[in-house]
C-alpha cells in the first residue's frame, strides 16, 4: 500500500512517517510541498493521503479540492491533519472531500491506533476497487460473448437461406462485405459499419417461405410466380420485426426494404428516394451487383466490369446515386472482397469475426448441370 504524506512541518512529517512506515506493507511518499506532491499524486496511484491544514503555499483544504478532481481519488481516504479543530475548519475540510481528520496533538497510543485504522480503511477500499474493476471486467466479457453469439446466429441462418438459393455459400458474406465497404465510402461511423455488416445478410431471410420450385426455376418466373417471390421482403420484415436487438430490427429494416428502387417504382411499399432507409438502399446495390455476378439456374455471371456497367445505368432510377458514387469509391477494395471468396472471409479478424465460426454449405451440383462460370471473368 502507497501513502502519501503532505506537511511543511519537518518534525510533523518525520513522525507521521515513521509511524505509518511501521505499518505492515505501507510505503510513505513525504513532502513539505503540497504543489510537489499534487504532481506526485497525478502520476502514481495511491491508496491514502494524509495532509496538513496549514501550509504556506496552498491550504490543505484547497489540496483536497484538486486531488479529489483526479479520477483514481475519488474513494481513496484522504485525512485531514490540524491543530485546528474549529468548526469551521471542520465544515471546510469536509465540504472539500476530506475523509476524516487527525489532531496534531494526537500523540502515543491513540495516534498509532487512529493511523492503523485509516490504513486499514484504505486497504478496504483498495480492495472494494479492485473487485468493482473485475466485476466490471466479466461484465464485459460476458456482453462481448452475448454479441458475438448473436452475430453467429444471425450469420448461420443467412446461410441456411442462402443455401436454398445459391451454390458457393458466400453471397451473403459478399453482400456483407461490399455493404460494408459502401458504408465506410459514405463516411457513416464505424459502430454503424459495423452492425451494417451484421444486418445486411439476413436481406433475404423472407425467401424461407417461398416454394424452391419458384425460387430455383431456370427460366422466366411468370407474373403469378413474380408476384410470390416478391412478397419474401415483407416476410423477411415480419420475421425480424419488433425484437428488442437493435441489430435485428437493422436487418428487418433492410429485409423489407432492399428492393425499393429510388424513383418509387420497387417493392413492397414503393418507396422513393430517401423515404427508403438508408441501410436498405445500400444493400440494394450490394445484392444486386453480386447477383449480377454470379451464376444461378436461369442464368450465366457477368464479368464485374458490365455489372458495374449496369449498376451505373440504373443510378438515379434503381439506386441512390450517392450509394453508386460509394460503391465507385471503393471499387478496388469491393473487386478484392468478390474473388476472394470464402478465403478472403476466414483472414478477417478471426477472433471476432463471425464467419470464422461459420461453416460453407456446399450443395450437391448433377454432373449433367452447367459448367461453372467464373464470375471473376
Amino acid at each position: 500500500m502507497d501513502a502519501l504524506l503532505v506537511d511543511d512541518s519537518s518534525t510533523s512529517r518525520m513522525r507521521l512517517r515513521e509511524m505509518l512506515s511501521a505499518e505492515p506493507g505501507v510505503t510513505v511518499d513525504a513532502h513539505a510541498n503540497p504543489v510537489t506532491a499534487l504532481v506526485e499524486a497525478q502520476m502514481r496511484a495511491f491508496d491514502l493521503v494524509l495532509v496538513d491544514y496549514h501550509m504556506p503555499e496552498m491550504t490543505g483544504v484547497a489540496f483536497i479540492e484538486q486531488i479529489r478532481r483526479i479520477p483514481h481519488y475519488a474513494q481513496v481516504p484522504v485525512v485531514m491533519i490540524t491543530s485546528d479543530v474549529c468548526d469551521a475548519a471542520r465544515l471546510a475540510a469536509l465540504e472539500a472531500g476530506a475523509t476524516d481528520f487527525l489532531a496534531k496533538r494526537t500523540t502515543g497510543v491513540e495516534l498509532r491506533a487512529r493511523l492503523r485504522n485509516f490504513v486499514r480503511l484504505a486497504g478496504a477500499v483498495r480492495r472494494l476497487a479492485e473487485q468493482a474493476a473485475l466485476l466490471d471486467g466479466a461484465a464485459e466479457a460476458a456482453m462481448r460473448h452475448m454479441h458475438e453469439r448473436e452475430e453467429e446466429i444471425i450469420f448461420r441462418l443467412s446461410l441456411a437461406v442462402e443455401y436454398r438459393d445459391n451454390d458457393t455459400g458466400d453471397h451473403t458474406w459478399r453482400v456483407a462485405r461490399y455493404s460494408e465497404l459502401m458504408a465506410e465510402a459514405l463516411g457513416l461511423a464505424p459502430e454503424d459499419c459495423r452492425r451494417l455488416y451484421l444486418a445486411a445478410p439476413l436481406h433475404d431471410v423472407g425467401k424461407v417461405a417461398v416454394p424452391d420450385g419458384i425460387l430455383l426455376k431456370p427460366g422466366k418466373l411468370d407474373p403469378e410466380e413474380f408476384a410470390l417471390i416478391q412478397t419474401h421482403a415483407e416476410i423477411g420484415r415480419r420475421i425480424l420485426g419488433d425484437s428488442e436487438s437493435e441489430l435485428i430490427r437493422l436487418a428487418a429494416e433492410i429485409a423489407g426494404a432492399h428492393h425499393e428502387k429510388w424513383d418509387g417504382s420497387g417493392y413492397p411499399g414503393g418507396l422513393a428516394g430517401e423515404a427508403i432507409p438508408l441501410a436498405a438502399r445500400i444493400v440494394a446495390v450490394a445484392d444486386v451487383f453480386d447477383a449480377l455476378t454470379t451464376q444461378r439456374p436461369y442464368k450465366k455471371a457477368l464479368s464485374f466490369a458490365d455489372a458495374l456497367d449496369l449498376i451505373r445505368a440504373d443510378s438515379g432510377r434503381h439506386f441512390d446515386p450517392a450509394c453508386v458514387a460509394a460503391f465507385e469509391r471503393c471499387w478496388p477494395d469491393v473487386v478484392a472482397a468478390g474473388r476472394g471468396g470464402a478465403g478472403r472471409r476466414a483472414g478477417r479478424a478471426a477472433a471476432t469475426e463471425p464467419w470464422a465460426r461459420v461453416p460453407m454449405l456446399l450443395r450437391e451440383i448433377s454432373a449433367e448441370g452447367p459448367e461453372p462460370v467464373d464470375a471473376a471473368a
